[in-house]
């Protein structure tokens, strides 16, 4: 498989139309909040700038940015290394954390709809449930996960754009 996705490799459209929007993104902005059950309270929202890079059969998207978690005086620096993986019909999400070598997986995507892409079942980390959705938007994505577990009920809105986002362009997270 190359990273030139076409709809003749019977890849939904969905998938394809996700896939071919991944090396454009140039950032992204994301709001987190602590659910009723969450004992971390990690809350707070962020913005970064993406570096897409072809990886073999992947694209690893690069996150640069500042994440101001609510309460605190100042915004942290952070950074991550997402890759994500086409496989036929669905999209594979890693964290690379750990480095390359040792990429963490998320979940795996498929298709629900035409703009929509659902977690194809909840993955298990240690004690931890990782869900996500992807929904497609004009300029991007919106992908909203969460982290559920005995410590943990995290909720977590990733906007992913081709443009810059402006600061005072609020996160919608009613889905």
């Amino acid at each position: 498989m190359t990273i030139a996705a076409t709809a003749e490799d019977g890849a939904s459209d969905t998938i394809i139309r996700t896939w071919q929007r991944l090396p454009g993104l140039r950032a992204l902005s994301f709001v987190a909040e602590p659910g009723a059950a969450s004992q971390t309270g990690w809350r707070g929202a962020g913005r970064a700038e993406i570096t897409a890079m072809p990886d073999g059969d992947a694209w690893r998207l690069t996150e640069r940015g500042r994440f101001s978690p609510a309460g605190a005086a100042r915004p942290v620096a952070f950074h991550n290394v997402y890759r994500w993986v086409r496989a036929d019909n669905r999209l594979r999400l890693y964290h690379e954390r750990f480095g390359t070598a040792a990429a963490v997986f998320l979940f795996e995507l498929v298709a629900d709809g035409r703009r929509r892409l659902v977690c194809r079942q909840p993955h298990l980390c240690g004690d931890d449930v990782y869900r996500g959705t992807l929904e497609l938007v004009h300029d991007g994505f919106d992908l909203d996960w969460s982290i559920t577990g005995p410590r943990k009920n995290e909720h977590l809105y990733y906007r992913y754009r081709a443009s810059p986002i402006a600061p005072n362009d609020e996160i919608r997270h009613d889905r």
